[in-house]
């Protein structure tokens, strides 16, 4: 909602930095950049928001207190479950050796081979922490929806659950056609 008031995403630092002047500028009041980052989940950090902040946020789009905000968020339809409309792609529709596309911002690409019983395998990688010959299960893809990844398998180890497009979710999702 904040982004949407704001007419532009916060993806970069600089969105944050201009941001943050913004919102001093407007008379809202100061947030520093490394807040903004850290609610935003551009940057990993386990501290938790104070209440100041959460208001001065509210009330930037239109509520009186982030409690009255919470409010609105258990009574609105447009914040809780729901179906949804999106392009995907699914493991069980694909047969072995087919190959995927995905991307997320900012310029991460990775082009799959479908290994079989919703585990893939990445032949190619620009950009992302995963590397060619690296392996996951997924059972689907959704564009505009992040990639979540129990785990990665790399030379035989799996890691930590990984997360691929954490802000905006996956931008590219094709099938390559091969004859």
């Amino acid at each position: 909602m904040i982004e949407k008031k704001y007419s532009k995403p916060l993806r970069t630092t600089t969105d944050f930095d201009e941001f943050s002047f913004y919102l001093q500028k407007n008379s809202f009041g100061v947030i520093s950049t490394s807040t903004l980052k850290r609610l935003w989940g551009y940057v990993n950090d386990v501290h938790k928001p104070r209440v100041q902040t959460l208001d001065l946020l509210s009330r930037y789009i239109g509520f009186d207190f982030f409690t009255t905000f919470c409010s609105y968020l258990k009574n609105s339809s447009a914040y809780n479950s729901s179906f949804f409309s999106a392009h995907q792609v699914m493991a069980k529709e694909l047969v072995p050796g087919a190959e995927v596309e995905i991307g997320w911002s900012p310029n991460r690409y990775l082009r799959l081979q479908y290994r079989g019983n919703a585990v893939f395998e990445v032949q190619e990688a620009k950009q992302s922490k995963l590397q060619k010959g690296d392996c996951f299960e997924t059972a689907t893809f959704l564009k505009g929806q992040p990639l979540f990844l129990p785990y990665i398998l790399r030379d035989g180890v799996r890691t930590s659950p990984f997360i691929a497009g954490r802000n905006g979710g996956l931008t590219l999702l094709n099938c390559i056609e091969h004859e």
